[in-house]
């Protein structure tokens, strides 16, 4: 266990990637004290940059050998509730991994949690998935907020947009941040190409390829620099922002100007990762982990909000608002 020191308070990071979250909460004037995260090369990239190699499978983990803490972070596997992950939820046994979030809050009792998803976790199953999530939290008897929030009013060009999930223990007055304390434009996270691999370049098929199925579609760049999109029909987006980051499929699918696949510190870049932010792990593992990340400087806002929240007195008068009944009442909100 890593004593206390001056800091302001102890989090945990569960399902750590590579340490996306820490250090938004770092940032917040948070100490780590615990780190969980199975994926071998995560783990290698995560102690290259904190120190500390992540302990491992957290079904494996005795609630009891986790030291006591403030906040519990996690930024728990969405892909059983995601586009590209056929949308299993509590089918895949990936999605039941919420309940290890679970059962290490009903053990430790943290004073705040902050848990991030894809926000099609809000709609799953008709939103069912949804409210299993926002019951269990609510029988641990925490006071818990709620948003999707985009990536893009946080002072990255990535349009990523995930649900936050923020609970507490007492009801503090919280409110989650509208944007960030920066921004950054396309032009401060691409490198200029002259300094960029080779290897990052589309090779002369696939470039005429590009340009071909641009000139059908009667498209014209119109600003510069851009990042050109291609869905699954082949439809090709032009903007002056990146398209959300994807684990495996972002390197395919997203070009700079038409010319040129994102490198790995662009990619992480976006995420708003510092470039002192080491990068030990070949491309391919470095690609998928930037597109599994968060958008740290959102984190750290809410990271904020949190610390601020706690600082305050609770709210006795309030009462917890009671969970939705209705796919209708939910799906509303998200309009």
């Amino acid at each position: 266990m890593i004593k206390q020191n001056n800091k302001k308070f102890t989090f945990i990071d569960l399902f750590a990637g590579i340490g996306g979250i820490r250090i938004a909460f770092e940032r917040a004037g948070g100490e780590c004290c615990f780190t969980s995260e199975i994926d071998e090369s995560c783990q290698i990239m995560y102690e290259s940059n904190f120190g500390a190699k992540p302990y491992g499978d957290i079904t494996k983990i005795n609630a009891e050998d986790i030291p006591d803490h403030d906040i519990l972070t996690a930024g728990f596997p969405c892909q059983a509730f995601s586009i590209i992950g056929n949308k299993l939820g509590f089918s895949d046994t990936r999605g039941t991994l919420f309940f290890e979030v679970e059962r290490i809050l009903k053990a430790k009792r943290p004073k705040a949690f902050l848990l991030e998803n894809v926000k099609q976790l809000t709609t799953h199953d008709k939103g069912r998935t949804f409210k299993i999530i926002l019951n269990k939290l609510k029988e641990l008897r925490y006071y818990v907020h709620y948003k999707i929030l985009n990536g893009l009013d946080f002072g990255v060009p990535q349009k990523r947009e995930r649900i936050i999930i923020v609970g507490f223990k007492e009801n503090f007055p919280f409110e989650f941040p509208k944007h960030g304390k920066e921004t950054k434009k396309l032009s401060d996270v691409l490198e200029p190409d002259d300094q960029v691999d080779k290897k990052h370049f589309l090779s002369d098929y696939f470039y005429k390829k590009l340009q071909r199925k641009l000139k059908e579609q009667n498209k014209t760049p119109d600003f510069f620099p851009s990042i050109w999109h291609e869905n699954k029909g082949g439809n090709i987006g032009i903007h002056p922002f990146s398209c959300a980051l994807r684990a495996n499929g972002s390197y395919n699918y997203l070009t700079v100007n038409g010319e040129r696949r994102l490198t790995p510190r662009e990619m992480l870049r976006l995420q708003g990762f510092p470039d002192s932010f080491k990068i030990v792990v070949p491309d391919t593992q470095a690609r998928k982990q930037a597109g599994n990340s968060v958008v740290v400087p959102k984190i750290e806002m809410v990271a904020c909000a949190i610390v601020q929240a706690i600082g305050k007195k609770s709210q006795p008068r309030f009462v917890q608002p009671d969970l939705f009944n209705s796919v209708e009442e939910l799906e509303k909100i998200y309009e």
